[in-house]
């Protein structure tokens, strides 16, 4: 998919103050009065990101946040050994501790944001005693943090000689890259001068230092993921407007591994080559730097984030290619992801691949990049996708236990190894744990409240722009300054209709911008009451300019109709579409469960006096049948049935039971069809399949609310 330039394609006047425009995303003409943009000689801001705190979650969302507050997201500082305060590197002045790689900035990220959202006092308390810390560990040639980041990634009895000589000869910046997206957005709720003050120091360090230590390939995780430093720099850049800043952006890209490259030495790709036996390493595979599933969902956008800096769209472009290839190989799937689990490996592409839940939440962070540069509709598509159907599925309905990896075709969910079905074929990936899998673990955090920053946006001229929906209140300044409360009422993904409430002080001319889906067909807009008559766009924006008023209503319908996805290059299997939700196979889940610390993987670290019965491992079985083929007719309303039951009183609608929408559907058993032997669902045989077995009425059931699941159905022949 190639960059879409602006285009504005109609034009509407309704009376002498309202326009109506639809456009492929916001002219970048103006710079916005109110918030941060990106300065000159940076490629102009096509979405601004609105402060932490500016979106407030409602409805489901808001569930989802007290979830996590009361479940592992809340609790994880009595949990995890990595988070005790004692002996803790983060917590030292002198960047000494026991404790001090990835695990506390991972949760951190996701843990002080929630506070900060929900203003929650007891969260930002504890939040702050960590950010503290890292503002007063700042040594006088710039360095923060712990001294030695890496010392805490491998457990003491895992290290060699070797690596100890590589850990003293140069620094893991990796780590920091995390903290600074902490530090930003404590910034972006404090406004405390210090944040700007120690990340101006540290890149000065980083611009000081030989370039060949900077990123070193003594260190394979910050070369990997050097977008995110290269992020940090930008965003330091547009509220200061230090020159030398983007001589260091153009250091840190040229020291980053190469995601715009093509065609690599096999040998240069560090990542976990693995691949089936008998498959040879076809010509593509190189065409991608590293295949470790969460490297590719963090480092695929750098192309992108350099194309600010650069202007040149062949990196733009890069980004999409990224995207791109990983689908056609890896991604036949549905749910948004890919079969990465651990690596992406050739020959292991069917829907029982997995991916790591912090593949998930760095994804949708990618996402919420690539919607604020591009302004593309695309990623906000992808990014529901993703948020509906594929991260829900992760975590446990009551946020107390995640799992490392999950599949779009997954019937088991134990404690046992699955290789080489499953990489990593040594540890258990796939219960949900409560200790285990220590970077998801912590890394679990960021996924709502980042979704939840990113649902509303600023714009070039002054407006805002709802470019993911949920419910929720967004709270900004427009247009002439005025302050602006703005309330989506709604249930969707599960619902057709959105409401959205103004709240001014006074009235204001200024344009709200509101993303159109690219499936959704036949959508109507109100105001106050009266239809508009203009004919939304999918995959635009429907651009509103007026003067608007307190007390006025938007009503926007966006009326989903099911749809059939074919994955041709996935055995012609099928998916099926309400929407933006997909759908899976209703299974019984039967819950198993077990005590954590005797399911976890090896080199996972609980706090000794945590009270282990209240955080156990759960395993799922299957309950039912799940090796059905679905029965197709050309007209899919003549082969699958909506309905719908009562919202949930509890306002959570991800379990099996809970969803209030479901669909009926005809299918038959496939007898061969059967757990194979990695124990996993037996792969996916070419489409159409034979089945002499009865016809059946069987339930279908969003796939974010399905533990286990089948999300790629076989067809069954005639």
């Amino acid at each position: 998919m190639k960059y879409k330039l602006l285009l504005v394609s109609i034009l509407f006047f309704i009376g002498c103050d309202d326009e109506i425009s639809i456009v492929d995303s916001p002219d970048t003409k103006s710079i916005n009065s109110h918030y941060v943009s990106n300065r000159a000689p940076l490629q102009p801001s096509k979405l601004i990101k609105l402060p932490v705190g500016s979106v407030k979650p409602e409805g489901w969302l808001l569930e989802y946040f007290n979830r996590q507050k009361n479940g592992l997201t809340g609790n994880l500082g009595k949990i995890s050994a990595w988070l005790d305060k004692k002996d803790n590197a983060w917590l030292s002045k002198s960047g000494e501790g026991k404790w001090g790689w990835e695990e506390v900035p991972y949760w951190l990220k996701g843990y002080a944001n929630i506070g900060y959202i929900t203003e929650d006092k007891e969260m930002i308390d504890e939040a702050k005693i960590w950010i503290e810390s890292v503002l007063n560990s700042q040594r006088e040639d710039g360095y923060f943090g712990p001294s030695f980041a890496w010392e805490s990634y491998i457990s003491e009895e895992f290290r060699t000689k070797e690596q100890e000589q590589k850990k003293k000869e140069a620094i893991d910046f990796w780590p920091n890259m995390i903290m600074l997206y902490c530090l930003q957005s404590y910034y972006e709720y404090s406004n405390d001068q210090r944040v700007i003050d120690l990340m101006t120091n540290y890149f000065k360090f980083q611009l000081d230092i030989e370039e060949e230590e900077l990123l070193s390939d003594k260190h394979y995780w910050h070369r990997i993921r050097g977008g995110d430093n290269l992020h940090s720099v930008i965003w330091l850049y547009n509220r200061t407007g230090e020159k030398w800043l983007l001589e260091l952006a153009e250091k840190i890209y040229r020291r980053t591994a190469s995601w715009t490259s093509r065609g690599h030495d096999l040998k240069d790709i560090e990542s976990s080559k693995d691949k089936r036996e008998g498959v040879e390493y076809p010509e593509w595979f190189t065409d991608i730097i590293d295949w470790h599933n969460v490297n590719i969902a963090q480092g695929f956008r750098t192309p992108a984030q350099y194309y600010l800096l650069n202007g040149d769209e062949k990196y733009l472009n890069a980004t999409y290619e990224n995207f791109n290839i990983v689908r056609d190989h890896f991604g036949q799937v549905p749910g948004g992801m890919f079969g990465g689990d651990e690596n992406s490996r050739p020959g292991y592409d069917d829907p029982r691949q997995g991916i790591e839940l912090c593949g998930i939440v760095e994804h949708m962070n990618s996402d919420e990049h690539l919607l604020r540069i591009t302004g593309d509709i695309f990623w906000a598509d992808h990014l529901e996708d993703i948020a509906f159907n594929s991260y829900p599925a992760t975590v446990s309905p009551d946020f107390k236990a995640v799992r490392y990896i999950t599949s779009p075709n997954m019937v088991v969910s134990d404690s046992e190894s699955h290789g080489p079905g499953i990489a990593n074929w040594w540890v258990a990936n796939l219960n949900f744990n409560p200790f285990s899998s220590r970077c998801c673990q912590h890394n679990h955090t960021q996924g709502w409240p980042y979704f939840t920053e990113n649902l509303w946006m600023a714009t070039p001229d002054n407006g805002l722009a709802a470019v993911v929906y949920a419910p929720s209140i967004v709270n900004a300044k427009v247009g002439d300054g005025t302050e602006i409360s703005i309330k989506n009422k709604t249930k969707y993904p599960f619902d057709d209709d959105l409401l959205f409430e103004f709240k001014m002080d006074k009235s204001d001319v200024f344009p709200l911008y509101f993303r159109i889906p690219s499936w959704a067909k036949n959508s109507e807009i109100l105001i106050n009451g009266k239809k508009i008559n203009v004919t939304a766009q999918k995959g635009k924006y429907l651009r509103i300019n007026r003067r608007w008023s307190n007390g006025d209503l938007v009503n926007l319908n966006l009326p989903k109709k099911l749809s059939l996805r074919t994955w041709e290059k996935n055995h012609n299997s099928v998916s099926i579409n309400n929407g933006p939700l997909t759908f899976s196979l209703k299974i019984k889940e039967d819950y198993i469960n077990k005590p954590s610390d005797k399911t976890a993987i090896f080199d996972s670290k609980w706090q000794s006096d945590v009270d282990k019965e209240n955080w156990p491992t759960y395993e799922i079985y299957p309950g039912s049948a799940w090796n059905y083929g679905l029965i197709l007719e050309d007209d899919l309303n003549e082969t699958f049935e909506i309905a719908e039951k009562q919202w949930p009183k509890d306002n959570f609608p991800f379990t099996n039971e809970s969803s209030p929408i479901y669909i009926k559907a005809r299918a038959k058993k496939i007898e061969s069809w059967k757990i194979g032997e990695t124990k996993l669902v037996g792969e996916l045989m070419d489409s159409p399949v034979e089945s002499n077995e009865k016809e059946e009425i069987i339930e279908l059931v969003p796939m974010g609310a399905s533990r286990l699941r089948i999300s790629s159905f076989p067809v069954i022949k005639n």
